[in-house]
């Protein structure tokens, strides 16, 4: 498998030819995540937070940059990315036949030395890694990066899905220390509809569709007055506040509305999700702006979001045909793409909200990725 991905690597400026900028439509030429690229992303593929003083790299940042690189049709990069997640948060267990789930965490460490700070994997960017591989094998008809993908996938299932009594299966944020005394801690933002749908479709025997129906509910149940909190807990049959986060929705919960955004508008899931969230577009109807953090139980909203926040609310105010809020939203990506050099989060946020509004990618009902790149370049 490692010799199958080497050699893709090296062939990769072959299949990139008909989508570079110099023979492509000027409309399918991505400046941002160009720059993403040559900013975010070190020549060997490590994608770096360089506002953390670890200069941190997660396996959610190596997940994001390779379907941003699969939205970009750009092989060299994804390869890339993916050789250095195989070798520096796999410890070279990437394969196939032999698949160890992603540290979440690598950097500088309290010695000076660079490496893994945390192994405990991160579920989200574990089913991203997955997803991306299974589309990328179909996209770029590669079954190496299929066979991968669902061994990765499956590896997921075995060691971060759980079943939850009176619920059924539900991911866990890591296979590691997230239930405890008869509380599971869980995130709503690491689930996103379309992927789940992509991984039902291309795993059907899997737990995706019940898992995508338990996170409708996880989503609607710890979001009374309309906003997703960063955490939530199940315990005793029940979702409740999480105890150690509480019931606050800030930087984590952002992604939750831009997940919400991203889903096909025909699937069922997809109106019930938007209409648990209504709560922001009030806010940002109401204020003018979205709030850097609420309570998602009582409302109580204070200060106000940066402007990534309007980047990925961008495709929950289009699915919701807020044509005034997407205007602002509109305006907002602007500025962060024209502005200060932005950190390595709000660059991700801009990519997914300004590159999907853009139409430079979307998903179909059955969470498969339907890049621009397919048609028009």
């Amino acid at each position: 498998m490692r010799e199958v991905l080497v050699r893709l690597a090296a062939g990769a400026v072959v299949v990139m030819g008909a989508a570079s900028p110099a023979n492509a439509a000027q409309s399918c030429d991505w400046p941002a995540y160009r720059q993403f690229v040559e900013r975010v992303v070190q020549a060997d593929g490590r994608v770096v937070d360089r506002s953390t003083d670890a200069q941190q790299t997660t396996s959610e940042g190596q997940s994001y940059g390779m379907f941003f690189a699969l939205v970009a049709n750009d092989r060299a990069t994804f390869d890339r990315l993916l050789g250095w997640t195989r070798a520096n948060l796999a410890a070279g267990r990437f394969d196939a036949n032999d698949i160890r789930l992603p540290a979440w965490q690598w950097g500088r460490k309290a010695d000076g030395s660079f490496g893994v700070m945390d192994p405990n994997a991160a579920s989200d960017a574990d089913l991203w890694i997955a997803y991306d591989l299974l589309q990328a094998g179909r996209l770029w008809n590669e079954p190496a990066y299929t066979r991968l993908g669902r061994a990765l996938a499956a590896q997921v299932v075995k060691q971060e899905v759980a079943d939850l009594p009176g619920l059924g299966p539900m991911l866990l944020p890591g296979p590691q220390g997230f239930s405890a005394d008869g509380v599971t801690r869980l995130n709503p933002g690491y689930l996103p509809l379309p992927l789940l749908r992509g991984l039902a479709h291309e795993m059907p025997d899997g737990p995706w569709t019940k898992l995508a129906q338990n996170a409708a509910r996880l989503v609607k149940i710890t979001s009374p007055r309309g906003y997703a909190p960063d955490w939530a807990a199940y315990r005793n049959g029940q979702f409740v506040v999480d105890p150690k986060s509480g019931d606050i929705g800030s930087y984590d919960a952002i992604r939750v509305y831009l997940w919400a955004g991203l889903a096909a508008s025909s699937d069922p899931l997809g109106r019930p999700w938007l209409d648990a969230l209504s709560g922001m577009r009030q806010s940002v109807a109401k204020t003018g702006f979205p709030p850097e953090k609420v309570s998602s139980t009582t409302g109580a909203a204070s200060g106000e979001g940066p402007l990534s926040y309007w980047a990925a609310l961008a495709p929950y105010f289009r699915a919701l045909n807020d044509e005034r809020s997407l205007g602002l939203a509109r305006a907002h990506l602007d500025a962060l793409n024209g502005g200060q050099e932005p950190v390595y989060y709000d660059r991700v946020l801009g990519l997914f909200g300004g590159g999907f509004i853009d139409g430079r990618y979307r998903f179909d009902a059955n969470g498969r990725l339907v890049p621009n790149w397919r048609s028009a370049c």
